[in-house]
Formats: C-alpha cells, sequence, structure tokens
C-alpha cells in the first residue's frame, strides 16, 4: 500500500465485511484484511492472441504460421537471415518472443538464454451450486499462506497453487535436450497428490470446493527466468537482436511489455525505466544449474512476504565471485549482486549473526551504526569487486566519450562523474570515466549495470563508426577502497609514491604499486570521505588485502560493507544510477546539472532535449529529507503526502547515524520543493513528518579541506 499511494493503479485494503460482500464464500474466521484490486480480471489468452493477431493484419503485418525456424544468420551490416523451411525471410531485426523455444532459438546463435520450464498445475471443478446462485461474478483471490489462487470458471471454480521449492517440478530434460519436436498444446501428466496440501488450504478458506467434483487437472510448461521476471529488450553482444522471453505469468504481462518493446524499437529508446526485466542482468555466470536452483526457489517462493533488503540463497555462490569471497564469507553477512557476493555488514563478537529480515530496524543495524563510525573517525576497507570496468582506447576514443557523455572529457590522469543520456534527455547510465593515457580509458559502473552499459556503448560504436576497442575487464579486475580520515596515513606506508593532497589530488587517477603490488589508484570515494579505489587483477585481491589490513593496525583499520556505504553516500547528498535518477528521470531534475556541460562543444546524445526541458521548466524535482520515525526506516518507493494527497515518492533513505534520524530523498512539484517545506512520509501504513533540508547532511570530505584552507568551520 505505501507504494501503491503514487502509482496509478487502484488498491485498498479492506475489512473483513467488504471482503465478505465481494466473495461472500469465504471462511470468514480465517480472513483479517483483504488487498483490492477493483481492476483485476482475468482473459482467455488464446482468444485474444487470435484478437490480436487480427488486428495487426488489418494494419498490415504479415504473419505465418506454423512455420518452423531452422536457422538464423547475423550479417555483417546487423540485418538478418532466417531460415524456415519455406524460404528465407531477411529482417532488420528479429525479436525472440519463442516461449518455451526461447533457449532453443537463442542457441542457434550461440546464446544461454537462462530459462527453464516448470510443471504449473491448475484444477477445474464442475458446477457449484452456491457459485451458479450468485448475481454477480467472484473476484480473483489470491491466498499467500496457502499459496494459490482461486477465481470463478463459469459455475465452477479454478485453483492453482504454487508448491514449495521441495515439490515443485522443472522439466530439466528440455534444457539439455531441447524442446520435443512438434510439441504444441500438449500438456504433461498431472500429479494431485504434488499440490494435495494446498487444495486442502482451499478448501479450508472456501468451504463449498469440498463437495465440488474435480473435472479437470492442468499441468503445463511455464517458462521461468531465475528470477521469475521476464527479459526484454535488446541483448549484449548481438546486433539487433531483442528479446521478449521469460513471462513466468504469461498474459498478464502482454499488454504493457508489447507496448514498452515496440516503442523502445521505434523511438530508439526505453519508454520508461523497466531495468528489473533488461535480459543482460544476466551473464555467463548464469549457468543451468544456477538457473534450475534459482526456478525452484523463485516459484516456490511465489506467495511469500517480500522483505526489504531481500535476499534468496538459492543457487550461491556462483562462479563469480570476488578474490577476497573465501577470505570473508565466514566473517560478513553477503549479498549477492549481479552474479557476486559482496559484504553487506561485518560481524563481531555479540552480534546477532545471519540474515535476518524485517520490516523494521534489525540484527544489522547498530553493526551497520558501528561500520559508519570506522570510515568517519578511523578508516575502512570494502570491497567493490562487483563494479562494471571497461578499457576503452582508439584514436576516436576521446570524439566517441564526448558524444557518448554529457560532462567533458577527463583529462589524462584525471577522473570525473559523467552520464549517458537518452535522446529524450533521460539518465540511462551512470559512470566514472578516467583517462588513464592519452586516449586509453578506464570506464567504471554500478554491478548491476555492466552489461546494460555495454551494450548502449557497442551501440553507439557500431552506429557512428568509431575507431575505438573496448574490452570488459569487470571479471579479471578487483577493486578495494579505503576510505576515512587515516587511508593516507595507511597507504603511504606501502607506497613511495607521494600520496599527500599537493601530489595526489581529489580525483585523480595514477598507476603505481602497494606493496609491490600494481594497482590503478582514484582518489575518490562513495563515502565522501578522504579515499581512493584501487584497481588491480583478481589474483590480487587476497595480498592487497592483508598488506592494507597489516599496514593500518596502528591505525585501528577494519572493514566495513555497502550498508555502511549506502548511508555514508546518503548523507553526502550523492546520488545512485536506479534510484535517484534512471530512464524515468532527466538531470535537472535529479540535481545533476553540476555533472552536465549544455555549453560543451560535442553535440553528446540527448542535449538537445535538455536544453529544451531546461527552457520549459521542471515540474518536479529531487528534495532531501530529514524524518521522524521510530524504529522504521525509508527505503525507497513510499508515497509522500502533503495535505492529505500523495505528491510524490521517495527514492532511497537510510538511517543517518550521523543526525541519528531518518533521511530520504524525495521526487516532489516545484511548488513544494523549497527547504523547509513540511511534507510527511508514508511508512508501514502510517504517515511520519517530513522535513526539507538543504543537502548535504554531511560535508565531503574535498570541500571540508577547502573550507579550513578558507579558514571557515565546515559542517561535520
Amino acid at each position: 500500500m505505501t507504494r501503491a499511494g503514487w502509482h496509478p493503479t487502484e488498491q485498498y485494503l479492506i475489512t473483513p465485511e467488504k471482503v465478505q460482500e465481494l466473495f461472500p464464500l469465504l471462511n470468514m474466521d480465517k480472513v483479517l484484511a483483504g488487498l483490492y484490486n477493483p481492476g483485476d480480471g482475468h482473459i482467455d489468452p488464446y482468444s485474444l492472441t487470435m484478437a490480436l493477431a487480427a488486428g495487426a493484419r488489418k494494419y498490415g503485418a504479415q504473419l505465418n504460421y506454423p512455420v518452423q525456424v531452422t536457422n538464423l544468420n547475423p550479417r555483417s551490416d546487423g540485418t538478418w537471415e532466417v531460415e524456415t523451411p519455406l524460404g528465407i525471410i531477411q529482417a532488420k531485426r528479429i525479436v525472440n518472443t519463442a516461449g518455451f523455444w526461447a533457449r532453443d532459438i537463442g542457441k542457434m546463435i550461440g546464446l544461454q538464454h537462462p530459462l527453464i520450464p516448470v510443471h504449473h498445475q491448475y484444477v477445474v471443478t464442475s458446477t457449484v451450486p452456491e457459485v451458479k446462485a450468485l448475481k454477480t461474478e467472484l473476484p480473483v483471490i489470491r491466498d499467500l499462506e496457502g499459496s494459490y489462487y482461486l477465481r470463478q470458471e463459469r459455475d465452477g471454480l479454478l485453483f492453482g497453487p504454487y508448491e514449495s521449492e521441495e515439490k515443485m517440478k522443472l522439466q530439466e530434460s528440455w534444457v539439455t535436450n531441447g524442446v520435443p519436436p512438434g510439441f504444441g498444446k500438449e500438456l504433461f501428466e498431472s500429479d494431485l497428490d504434488r499440490i494435495m496440501e494446498h487444495i486442502e488450504a482451499a478448501m479450508e478458506m472456501v468451504p463449498v470446493l469440498r463437495k465440488a467434483d474435480i473435472v479437470n487437472t492442468i499441468s503445463g510448461p511455464i517458462t521461468y527466468s531465475p528470477d521469475i521476471l521476464p527479459m526484454v529488450g535488446p541483448h549484449q553482444g548481438v546486433r539487433n537482436y531483442w528479446v521478449a522471453i521469460g513471462f513466468g505469468y504469461g498474459i498478464i504481462h502482454a499488454g504493457g511489455m508489447g507496448k514498452y518493446l515496440s516503442d523502445w524499437i521505434l523511438e530508439g529508446e526505453p519508454p520508461f525505466d523497466l531495468i528489473e526485466v533488461d535480459p543482460n542482468r544476466y551473464g555467463k555466470w548464469t549457468t543451468t544449474q544456477y538457473t534450475a536452483a534459482k526456478a525452484r526457489e523463485s516459484y516456490g517462493f511465489n506467495n511469500i512476504v517480500g522483505y526489504p533488503k531481500e535476499e534468496r540463497f538459492a543457487g550461491r555462490p556462483t562462479e563469480r565471485t570476488s578474490g577476497l569471497y573465501d577470505l570473508l564469507k565466514s566473517r560478513c553477512s553477503m549479498g549477492f549482486h549481479a552474479g557476486w557476493e559482496q559484504p553487506h555488514w561485518f560481524y563481531k563478537p555479540g552480534d546477532e549473526t545471519g540474515y535476518k529480515p524485517s520490516f523494521r530496524r534489525t540484527n544489522w543495524f547498530e553493526p551497520v551504526g558501528r561500520e559508519y563510525k570506522q570510515v568517519m573517525e578511523k578508516v575502512g576497507v570494502i570491497d567493490l569487486s562487483p563494479f562494471g570496468k571497461f578499457k576503452v582506447k582508439g584514436t576516436d576514443s576521446v570524439k566517441l566519450l564526448d558524444h557518448l557523455f554529457a560532462n567533458v572529457v577527463p583529462k589524462v590522469g584525471s577522473t570525473n562523474i559523467s552520464h549517458m543520456l537518452t535522446p529524450r534527455g533521460k539518465v540511462y547510465a551512470e559512470l566514472t570515466v578516467s583517462q588513464l593515457y592519452p586516449g586509453e580509458f578506464m570506464l567504471v559502473t554500478g554491478s548491476g549495470s555492466e552489461l546494460h552499459d555495454l551494450r548502449w556503448i557497442e551501440e553507439q560504436i557500431t552506429r557512428g563508426g568509431y575507431k575505438v576497442e573496448i574490452e570488459n575487464m569487470t571479471d579479471e579486475m578487483g577493486v578495494l577502497s579505503v576510505a576515512g580520515p587515516y587511508a593516507r596515513q595507511v597507504l603511504q606506508k606501502l607506497t613511495n609514491e607521494d600520496l599527500s593532497d599537493a601530489s595526489f589530488k581529489f580525483l585523480q587517477c595514477k598507476n603505481l604499486k602497494l606493496s609491490n603490488i600494481p594497482v590503478t589508484a582514484i582518489r575518490i570515494s562513495y563515502t565522501g570521505e578522504l579515499g581512493w579505489e584501487l584497481y588491480h587483477r583478481k589474483q590480487d585481491s587476497v595480498p592487497l588485502y592483508n598488506a592494507i589490513m597489516e599496514a593500518g593496525q596502528k591505525e585501528g583499520i577494519d572493514d566495513f560493507g555497502t550498508y555502511a556505504l549506502n548511508t555514508l553516500r546518503l548523507e553526502k547528498g550523492f546520488r545512485a544510477w536506479g534510484a535517484e535518477m534512471n530512464c524515468d528521470t532527466n538531470p535537472l531534475e535529479a540535481g545533476l546539472e553540476y555533472f552536465v556541460k549544455l555549453n560543451k562543444a560535442a553535440d553528446f546524445t540527448g542535449k538537445q532535449a535538455l536544453k529544451q526541458i531546461k527552457e520549459k521548466g521542471l515540474q518536479r524535482r529531487l528534495v532531501y529529507l530529514t524524518l521522524d520515525t521510530d524504529n522504521v526506516d525509508p527505503e525507497g518507493n513510499e508515497s509522500v503526502w502533503h495535505n492529505g494527497k500523495v505528491i510524490g515518492n521517495t527514492t532511497s533513505g537510510c538511517f543517518s547515524y550521523g543526525a541519528q534520524q531518518s533521511l530520504a530523498f524525495a521526487y516532489v512539484p516545484m511548488e513544494l520543493s523549497k527547504v523547509g517545506q513540511k511534507l510527511e512520509v508514508e511508512l508501514l501504513g502510517k504517515n511520519y513528518p517530513a522535513t526539507i533540508i538543504q543537502e548535504p547532511l554531511v560535508l565531503t570530505e574535498p570541500t571540508r579541506m577547502r573550507l579550513q584552507r578558507k579558514g571557515e568551520s565546515p559542517k561535520m
């Protein structure tokens, strides 16, 4: 409900009386409340598909079926030849929408789409007199505890359960051997024993079911991706190959996804942000074993309660682990990031260890405060190896980056934060760009954006005919970040290179040796404190980490994880891609003007659109809020209220250990965006008072130093 407020879909929390009025056949002893979506319904997928096909034909689409695709040939100009028994079709682009054949299509061009068929069963009853007597059709119900859905089917009932991961069944032979030739509308053999506990739960909730006769048990394949979300959009590594596959819920996504995909193909950019379904969130690490383990878990978890900061443990770790994984795994709570394991927070004696999800502050709350203090007062080390890392070089490298990014191209030995915008001026990606040698760059992005960003860059290279090479270094390269007031003191013990502020300024990058290990060091830190990111060969991660920890004994060095990092970045007012900015936001409303150089000579992608946005004026903007809460903190996606109306949404949030209160970023209308404005943020069904404050809460270390040199006292 907290999210529903700022979305246009109607949704209500309703009383047992209202539940009974809508669905009079329920056993009300078990009902405390209901979540009601008036817009819900059901449709026959076959009839809908045929209606859409008729509409497409009417507007000039050519449909050929049944026609088998026997091969796909990519041509050097980016077009395709689609081979069929009836001849070859030439196509500018192809879209794989082949359902449970999607994997077989992918294999034709060397892709292993992480998809697996799941046996899903549903049961249909004969006429039930109590259902037949109803004046209006029953709404569909989902019973999360019993893990099933149930609805009216003519004068009877239909219900479908989701079994636990131990009981559910996968069709693994299709993954290894492909879909059997000729398989079409056939079904699998049903197995009522497998779903018996769910049938009993349904009978207890809807007692008329006990007397009903089962006339049909249907068991058929549903294609699952590891996280149940579909894969929709262009695919990295293959030109003009698009996918819309892995729809675990079938027809329900059809209208939205069809529009999303066709708009993107026509306009050259996604119409809105759906990073969750980006096919490039998977990679070489998504093996068949991983896909199977995850599909089992996801199917069994269909009806569980989803907590903030949720972790799911099946199929982990993948083969994609950082060099430090074995060293750190028993000392911390690990989180999953694009196949990697990354420390969320570290254990100390007396801590309640392990994963303890909650809607309120839980076992990590105090330890994260300890790590926050560690970085603010001493020095901390964090493993940032999951970053996406690319090397770009070639005669046109500067020209390419000038066209790709809204910021200027950094000079040799310098780093900056740069954004790739879409033609409509939305924020497609945020990267740090470093020019290591003349014409040779290192680009760094967040773990979840690696192939998403690489695909966009590769497409621009091809389109513009730029003479550059781009190499993905993500898996070969480790990253350690050292941050805090003693960071310089510790690292200086390991190198002859002068790390003083005069010699190694903020946002400079240098190749140097630490304890005789070659690293590319960038003076930058997402903590906003004094710090360096140290890029090195993955095999050097352990010796480098050990050398740093050894050198920092006197300074009281210690580990910190991504939860503390998130608090530190929020206190400094740093934005995060995917939260404060994405394909739904432009950089001006996100407060990124500093990084957008509208007056630079190059006509970068999105420049013209941004000029128009600036001229028209903004409708909303990102603001910085403090909240008065009790044992609950904002996470992002919560509704923001003013005068009894929802007027915006939070994008991320946390508890600020510095201010000892909750902190959040939120989008609100311009007229409500001034410092001092009082608002409310909805958390767990309660509105908490919030105030827009001047950002940031804590000045960054470089800013504090600058003010100190001028003789002003900086706010901490």
